[in-house]
């Protein structure tokens, strides 16, 4: 976390980096007091926020402070309540993590993006909304966001994001562009830093629960107490109640948790539960009885393990209490438990076990879990960090291994087009619903009736994918087959035979843990498969229980009989029979006399049974249980789950923990409340426990900063994909730092989820053809583990993928760089995998224009290839090669390898190879003039796509094709012809719905309707696709220069509509420019409104709008675009029908001193004849006589 706050916040902020930190806390209730006194004081001062309506600044915390004197108690909590401010600012800043300093440039660069998000704020709104807050409005002049929450839920949402430190990164994704994320080192670097005044977001929370009149409270220390007789509830010092608003002014209803009584509580003796998860769990798992007072609270004492010391006698009370004498040494059986009343402890000296009283020990000489691991052991760690299959490590190395699959030794390539890196996918919105499949069909039909017929054999280019193979990420489990099984044999005449139940009975009693018992106490039944068969329903099998338990006791097998018992109440609990199953969990533990050699087995048998006391309200017996219950629950590390039903129990573990202060029981019990969830595949309930583990652990950090503390964020990304909270899946992703814990998730895992989860926020699966520039870090980083752990088809795989991500984004270093490392690696894995890494070097040089290095790798391939029946291969070095050698000018060795690898592709039937061997001729032949030649092959290639329709990479390899097709058709004038191209080409991106694809024809179109085939209408329409094409890519500067395009073509129209909608472009744009801080273009903007105010009559606006074009260009120093822009106002009037006097003052007020200045001379010479011809027309002949004659002398010293 970034300590220092590099930038001024009001007085209370905390800050919060993209790191974690502690949680939200209510404020001090008597602060909150104290401010309840001020009602609408300075809270409530009259300002007008940005949004347009009075709201609350920020509080002044000094303030607040020093009001002194406490309040009638009689309106505290309705004060409160009443005047809680509904507003918070939320400030942010980019900062740098090695100078700990502002980053101003990028700084700015977040600001510029606010601005343009300002006008249209969907995106951020739907940001906010993912995390549960409600966007007032952005102010990005102030660099914050202003937010408000409605409900208790969105208020403790957002306060755990702004804990964990997700609504930082989450505003890194939402303000940083491709750029940034290309720039691994700066974006590692960098920071932003989140802050926010939480105590005004904890009165907004306690605002919300007073309205809600029904929460948490503890009992204030110091308050009067009720006298005898009196009414109302007697509280304890921070005793826990629940509260409800009764319409009581000075009382509310209070429920003591401790006592289970109700009575009137004076709101003075409240004081709100300070955490809003507290809150929500003690209201949504509420329990029959109240505190046992079995647990005590807080102490500085840490968990421990190892040996400790008696320091009085004690003689066990019952047979599974251990006696000791003072001065023994016990060792610790697991863990002792701050606060708990027992731990297991075996003696040295006598090697009994048994529950021994914390009282009576010193613990002292015990060695803590380990620095950091506060609350569990490092064995502990590495199942919960185990993520489900579908999303575990696995399952992302094959995601990362089918996105580096590649087809270059099989599918030729086309000429300086590369899907990657040309037409990466991003989800469309404009896609023309009229470009149906069957159009498309006639449209090549039209094609082919163009061409001469030719025949070829159907291809089937391409392979399927492999199917991923997840492995189990689970402990190891112990081979079926060295489990007992055991025949039910109902025979009636065998239910009396003895020797019939022996195998079974011998089996059941031992007198320790087995680990083929593991089956028999599991919570998922499974004995029912593995240790039992031949029986038709589970009442047979219960009968055969039934009849063993018997048996057993008969013959005193004590061990079988306590197993036989638990067997039969574990079946009652299935079929929800609880009376039933109470009765043989008390006979089992009624049994036995010895049962510390099988602990998995008495701690099931404890945690059942205190379960079915807490469903049947058997409060006296749940209390007697409850000492050694909780011991044998959570101080025993690796203690299978035995029953769903634990989670009562430990639900109510945790209320005591709470409810006495008790933080390491707390995050102990919330631990193994998270690991049973996931195990029963809950995810909706455990999301609120694995928020509150990393709450926890990050608590325990902040304690010691050395600390490694126990990271849940990848099963938080996992929950939070699971909920489709994406950006909070890819932010909690981000922070995750692997730590190399066996079994926990690596960097592999990391960079997987990250593509996936970004792939979603773009819409659309991660693919060949798209990997997001936000992963190019994360790649990075595996790639750099994968070289420790030497990998090499790791390596090799993401070197591959960081090739494709680099050229997709135009870096083409880079492309180079990964591509050359991986065929480095390819040389250690074999042939093949070498071949194909050399073929896309060549290829990835090729699109970098660098053809002799290509050439080089090409023919090398060739040459290591004689001697083999590589067909296709042949043919994809020879279409490369002979792509390499027209970029060396040796157009006909191209040529002739062109053809080469045409006659492959025909010699293996592969259409879509002679496609494209037929398609790079043509485009060599329109690159040399050779227009009817280059038209012949590039139509024997479009047909043969015609035959390949319904794929997409052919479709839109076509798109480029149909382009090319085109081009060589206007060339010939056959203009008909080719405008059928064109819009074909446009058809099949659309289909797609592949934007740099449309946007490549989009441009092509709207210059042949500009420039070859003028139609006004047809361009506006392109036009207008364009716009649409460059908000979906957000790109600023394009969508501003087509709008300005846009509005002269509208203008061009001439109705007062067209005039309409040519203004609406034009100020569009406008606001794009003034967001770009691009001055000139802005300043032409300002001038362009103010013309088409001239041209719809709308006289008042028209020089306001002419001097703000030149204001900005003076402003920015541009006094030759200030010069030109006076000019061209003056010419809107000099030209117009209307007020040409006041062309003067622009020419001879603004324009001519400005030429004068920058020495101008043709400029000022023109402006004077401007000037005098002006002037003829207003008959002003005197001055216009002057003009003339300064012309004429200024034209002497002009070469005119």
């Amino acid at each position: 976390m970034l300590e220092e706050p590099w930038r001024a916040v009001p007085a209370g902020e905390e800050c919060e980096s993209c790191c974690p930190r502690s949680p939200l806390l209510l404020p001090r209730w008597d602060r909150l007091q104290r401010a309840a006194t001020e009602r609408r004081g300075p809270w409530w001062l009259g300002t007008t926020m940005a949004s347009g309506r009075a709201g609350a600044p920020e509080p002044n915390g000094a303030a607040t402070e020093a009001a002194e004197g406490l309040p009638d108690t009689s309106s505290v909590l309705l004060a409160v309540g009443e005047s809680f401010p509904a507003e918070i600012s939320l400030f942010f800043s980019v900062e740098s993590r090695s100078s700990r300093c502002l980053n101003s440039q990028l700084q700015e660069a977040a600001r510029k993006k606010l601005w343009a998000l300002e006008s249209d704020d969907r995106a951020v709104r739907a940001l906010f909304k993912e995390l549960s807050a409600r966007l007032v409005c952005v102010q990005a002049q102030e660099d914050r966001f202003l937010l408000t929450f409605k409900t208790l839920e969105e208020v403790w949402k957002f306060s755990t994001y702004l804990a964990l430190g997700y609504v930082g990164s989450c505003l890194e994704q939402l303000l940083f562009g491709q750029e940034y994320w290309l720039n691994c080192a700066l974006m590692e670097d960098t920071a932003i830093r989140v802050s926010m005044d939480e105590d005004r977001l904890a009165t907004i929370y306690l605002g919300l629960l007073l309205q809600e009149g029904n929460f948490f409270s503890r009992a204030v220390p110091g308050v009067c107490q009720p006298e005898e007789g009196e009414e109302g509830l007697r509280l304890r010092r921070n005793e826990l109640i629940h509260v409800k608003n009764v319409g009581e002014e000075s009382t509310w209803e209070g429920v003591s948790l401790l006592t289970g009584q109700r009575g009137l509580v004076p709101v003075a003796a409240l004081e709100p539960v300070p955490h809003p998860f507290y809150q929500w769990f003690l209201k949504n798992y509420a329990v029959s009885f109240g505190i046992s007072q079995e647990i005590s609270g807080a102490t500085s004492q840490p968990i421990v393990k190892g040996r400790c010391t008696a320091t009085e006698d004690h003689k066990g009370a019952a047979w599974d209490e251990l006696s000791f004498s003072e001065g023994d040494s016990i060792e610790i059986i697991g863990f002792l438990i701050p606060g708990l009343p027992w731990f297991v402890g075996k003696s040295l000296s006598s090697g009994n076990i048994g529950f021994v009283p914390t009282r009576c020990i010193n613990a002292t000489a015990c060695e803590p879990l380990g620095k950091g691991l506060v609350f569990l052991s490092e064995e502990e760690k590495s199942p919960l960090l185990r993520i489900p299959c579908n999303g575990g490590e696995q399952y992302f190395a094959t995601l990362l291994g089918e996105l580096a699959r590649t087809d270059i030794t099989s599918v030729y390539r086309l000429d300086g087009f590369e899907p990657t890196a040309m037409f990466p996918k991003v989800p469309s919105e404009a896609v023309l619903h009229g470009g149906k499949d069957i159009q498309l069909l006639q449209s090549w039909e039209e094609i082919n009736g163009l061409a001469t017929a030719s025949t070829s054999e159907q291809s089937s280019p391409g392979s399927e994918l492999a199917s991923a193979t997840l492995e189990d990420v689970l402990l190891d489990k112990l081979d079926d087959f060295d489990d007992p099984k055991f025949f039910i044999d109902l025979n009636a005449g065998h239910m009396e035979d003895a020797d019939v139940f022996d195998p079974i009975l011998t089996f059941l009693n031992h007198e320790s843990y087995v680990p083929s018992f593991q089956s028999l106490y599991d919570m998922s039944f499974s004995f029912l498969n593995s240790t039992f068969y031949g029986f038709s329903d589970e009442d047979e099998l219960v009968l055969y229980l039934e009849t063993s338990r018997n048996w057993a006791k008969r013959t005193h097998a004590i061990w079988a009989h306590v197993r036989l018992c638990f067997l039969l109440g574990k079946l009652c609990i299935r079929k929800v029979k609880f009376s039933q199953a109470r009765v043989y969990f008390e006979e089992a533990l009624s049994t036995l006399d010895r049962g510390f050699g099988d602990l998995p087995l008495l701690a099931a048998l404890h945690v059942n049974l205190a379960s079915i006391y807490l469903k049947q309200n058997m409060k006296n017996k749940f209390s007697s249980l409850l000492g050694k219950t909780v011991t044998l629950l959570v101080c025993l590390p690796g203690r299978p789950f035995s029953s769903e039903n634990e989670l009562e129990v430990m639900v109510y573990v945790l209320r005591e923990a709470i409810a006495v202060g008790n933080a390491p029981l707390e995050a102990r019990v919330c631990f193994f409340i998270v690991k049973l969830f996931l195990q029963l595949g809950k995810t909706d309930e455990v999301l609120p426990f694995a928020e509150h583990l990393q709450c926890l652990t990050t608590t325990f950090l902040s304690q010691d900063a050395g600390a490694v503390p126990l990271d849940v964020t990848p099963i938080l990304s996992y929950l939070y994909d699971k909920k489709y909270l994406p950006n909070i899946a890819l932010a909690s992703a981000r922070l995750f730092v692997p730590s190399g814990t066996k079994g926990a998730p690596t960097p592999i895992w990391r960079a997987g989820f990250i593509l996936q989860t970004t792939s979603k926020l773009l819409g659309s699966q991660p693919e060949r053809s798209s990997i997001p520039a936000l992963a190019c870090s994360y790649l990075q980083q595996a790639l750099r583990f994968s070289c420790e752990s030497r990998a090499v088809p790791t390596q090799r795989t993401l070197c591959t993928i960081l090739s494709r991500l680099h050229l997709q984004h135009g870096l083409l270093h880079g492309a180079l760089h990964h591509a050359a490392r991986a065929v480095a690696f390819s040389r250690l894995m074999g042939e093949e995998e070498a071949f194909e890494s050399s073929l896309s070097l060549g290829w990835t040089y090729l699109l970098n224009s660098q053809p002799s290095p290509a050439a080089e790798i090409m023919g090398q391939l060739l040459q290591s290839l004689h001697g083999t029946d590589s067909v296709t291969q042949g043919g994809a070095v020879h279409n490369l090669l002979a792509i390499a050698l027209k970029g060396e000018g040796r157009v006909q060795k191209a040529a002739e390898n062109y053809l080469r690898a045409l006659h492959k592709a025909k010699e293996t039937g592969n259409k879509r190879n002679q496609a494209i061997a037929l398609a790079n001729l043509g485009q060599l032949s329109l690159s040399h003039g050779a227009s009817q030649l280059s038209e012949l092959y590039l139509l024997q290639s479009a047909q043969l796509y015609a035959e390949l329709q319904g794929c997409q990479d052919p479709e839109l390899e076509a798109v480029q094709v149909l382009l090319w097709l085109a081009q060589a058709m206007v060339k010939r004038q056959k203009v008909e012809d080719g405008k059928l191209c064109y819009e074909l080409a446009l058809g099949f991106a659309l289909k797609w719905r592949n934007v740099r694809s449309q946007l490549h024809v989009t441009e092509a179109l709207c210059h042949f309707y500009s420039e070859v085939s003028p139609n006004l209408q047809a361009c506006i329409t392109y036009h207008e696709h364009w716009v649409s094409l460059a908000q979906q890519l957000q790109d600023r500067e394009m969508e501003g220069d087509v709008r300005q395009t846009l509005s002269q073509l509208y203008q061009d129209l001439d109705t007062s509509e067209a005039l309409r909608r040519s203004l609406d472009c034009t100020k569009q744009s406008l606001r794009i420019f003034i967001d770009l801080e691009e001055t000139g273009k802005a300043a032409e903007a300002w001038l362009q409104a103010g013309r088409l105010y001239y041209l719809m009559q709308e006289d008042e606006l028209v020089e306001m709008y002419f001097q703000a074009a030149i204001q900005t260009a003076l402003k920015s120093e541009n006094f030759s675009l200030a010069m030109e822009l006076y000019e061209k106002a003056g010419d809107t009037f000099f030209n117009g029908s209307r007020n040409r006097d006041r062309a003067v003052e622009f020419y001879r007020g603004g324009a001519v001193p400005l030429a004068r200045k920058l020495k101008a001379l043709k400029t000022e010479l023109r402006l004077f004849n401007k000037l005098a011809e002006l002037q003829i027309g207003l008959q002003g002949y005197e001055k216009a006589l002057e003009f003339a004659t300064l012309a004429a002398r200024l034209s002497i010293r002009v070469d005119v």
